[in-house]
Parts: C-alpha cells; structure tokens; sequence
C-alpha cells in the first residue's frame, strides 16, 4: 500500500497521472463527457484540470449553467436526418429528450457534476482570453470556478500529462 501511495506521489510530482481536459463546447452533451472522463480519472486517483474556453466558457455562467442545450445540428449521432434539426424547436425536443435519459438514468446533472468534480479534487479554470471575447465577467462564473487562466498557463499545468479536447 505505502509502495502504491508513493509512485501515486511520483506520477503527480512528474504529471504522468494528470488529465487535463479543454471544453471548447458548451452543449450539454460535450459538457457532460468532459465530466464522464474527468470524474472517472479522479475517481482513479488522476489530478484533472478542465479548460473552459471559448463556447465551453459559457457553461461556467451562472446564467448557463442550468440550462444547456444539445443541438442536434451537425451532430452525426442524433437518431434523425440532419436536415431535421434546423426546424424550430428540435434544439428544445433534443435538449428534453437528453434531460429525460440523463434523469431515467440517474446520471447527475450539469450542475451536480460541476460539484462533482470539485469534491473529487478536480479543477477548473475559466479561460482568460475567451472572457472579454464572449463578454463574460468573473462575477458571471459559478463558485466552482478554481481561477482564471490564460492557454500558456493551462499548457504549463498539462506538461506530461495527457490532454483531451472537447
């Protein structure tokens, strides 16, 4: 056991147990699989950092954070033709579809992931140049928000360790 909490040790020390995870996608569909990957890495004894940037940005508001949306445009795993998801109203009727298997299923919301995540040790940062650009302000952010960081610092953190983009 102190053989497995010491090369635990070294793997943070050297990054080689670090995930870090950029969503660039606020749908609550790219969300959510950032949560399913980086709460199951904590849940493995991985340190996780989440980058939210650009679109992804806006599910850190206060105002988003409830209620994203799945868009079932160009999205190649929806069960209809493609075309469909441009009539009105099929962002809402996916949108409660997903919300409704997500609560069949006992899978935790957006929200409840969020809280997830920071109870697992994960971190999560907002992303200093995508703020100004979507017009988000710091007291915009829910209080899981860990800080407010720029590309060269989120690369500095994910040195040696593995780097998925959502």
């Amino acid at each position: 056991m102190a053989q497995t909490t010491e090369m635990r040790k070294e793997e943070r020390e050297t990054g080689q147990n670090r995930v870090c995870i950029v969503v660039s996608k606020g749908s609550l569909d790219m969300v959510a699989a950032a949560f399913f990957i980086g709460n199951t890495a904590s849940t493995m004894g991985s340190e996780v950092h989440y980058f939210f940037t650009f679109w992804g940005l806006k599910a850190l508001t206060k105002q988003k954070v409830g209620s994203l949306q799945v868009s079932p445009v160009g999205n190649p795993g929806m069960p209809m033709p493609n075309i469909l998801g441009m009539i009105p109203g099929m962002t809402a009727m996916a949108t409660r579809m997903m919300n409704g298997a997500m609560k069949k299923t006992k899978t935790p919301t957006i929200p409840e992931m969020f809280r997830m995540a920071k109870e697992l040790g994960g971190h999560i940062h907002a992303c200093s140049t995508s703020m100004p650009l979507l017009g988000v302000k710091k007291e915009d952010l829910i209080p899981e928000v860990e800080d407010i960081i720029g590309a060269a610092t989120f690369l500095g953190l994910s040195q040696g360790g593995q780097t998925i983009f959502i």
